[in-house]
């Protein structure tokens, strides 16, 4: 008896490893990743009399979705774009990757920050959410945190490929993710290799996210790092994989629209990519 109160407390109180299943949807709470010193940071502090500031972390929120089963299972840290998390991101994305047998986790990185959009900005915040999220995965004894990729879309998208970038701050976390997947994002064409294979899935027409930027990224790899891959969808838009814009609308000035067969196209290409990198 006082075995399974102790058991049930530590449950209570969150300590370990989580092992309660997760449902679909579920909210949870984490934190975004700090970046520590380096030994030759704090060394050369402590000489000049320095103090270092300390980034704190931000309380984040995140929806989980899983597969039946013990696993563990691959996962995908998904982030939403500029406009915060719609539909097809919260349900349709997670619903189709747990099909295909992966763990989610949709990061919320808006409403904690009281932001609406950031749709004329960038919140470089973003990359320190992934890898938050990332960590926060890793203590699910169903999650295997060696197979997660990183997903995001439009705004979510840039974040993804800042966050796997050579020399970014990659470098400085303490898990990695294991492969890239980036919808629309506006690349930098000079941004250079990549630390992990990456898809980027870009509509021909898109205005708002221009697929020769991302030609242009392609083409500038030194051809010493790990693939990105470009997959560019003719008479597409941004959002091509969104059904919420079936019916073209305008936004900021620029053109979002549904298209069928690209979006198709795409998961399929998406499946087999994440298969390809997450399987073992």
């Amino acid at each position: 008896m006082k075995v399974a109160k102790l058991l049930f407390g530590l449950a209570i109180l969150g300590i370990g490893q989580h092992v309660l299943p997760a449902h679909a949807d579920e909210l949870v709470r984490f934190e975004s990743a700090t970046v520590k010193p380096s030994p030759f940071q704090e060394r050369k502090a402590k000489e000049q009399g320095d103090s270092l500031p300390q980034r704190q972390a931000t309380p984040l929120l995140g929806y989980l979705s899983r597969p039946q089963g013990d696993g563990p299972f691959p996962a995908v840290v998904v982030m939403h774009g500029c406009g915060g998390i719609r539909q097809s991101t919260k349900t349709d994305w997670p619903q189709r990757l747990v099909s295909w047998g992966y763990v989610v986790l949709v990061v919320d990185s808006f409403v904690t920050r009281n932001i609406k959009d950031t749709c004329r900005s960038y919140l470089p915040d973003r990359v320190f959410d992934a890898y938050g999220a990332l960590d926060f995965l890793s203590t699910y004894s169903f999650v295997d945190a060696r197979r997660t990729a990183l997903m995001g879309f439009s705004a979510g998208g840039i974040a993804t490929l800042e966050a796997t970038k050579a020399e970014g701050n990659e470098q400085f976390m303490e898990r990695k993710f294991k492969a890239a997947v980036a919808y629309y994002p506006v690349c930098a064409p000079h941004a250079g290799d990549a630390t992990v294979p990456t898809l980027i899935l870009n509509g021909e027409l898109d205005d708002w996210s221009p697929a020769e930027k991302c030609r242009q990224r392609v083409a500038h790899l030194s051809g010493k790092g790990p693939p990105i891959e470009l997959d560019i969808y003719p008479n597409a838009y941004h959002d091509l994989d969104s059904p919420e814009f079936t019916v073209a609308k305008k936004a900021f000035g620029h053109q979002e629209r549904y298209n069928a067969a690209a979006a198709e196209q795409s998961f399929s290409r998406v499946e087999a990519f994440l298969r390809n990198y997450l399987s073992n």
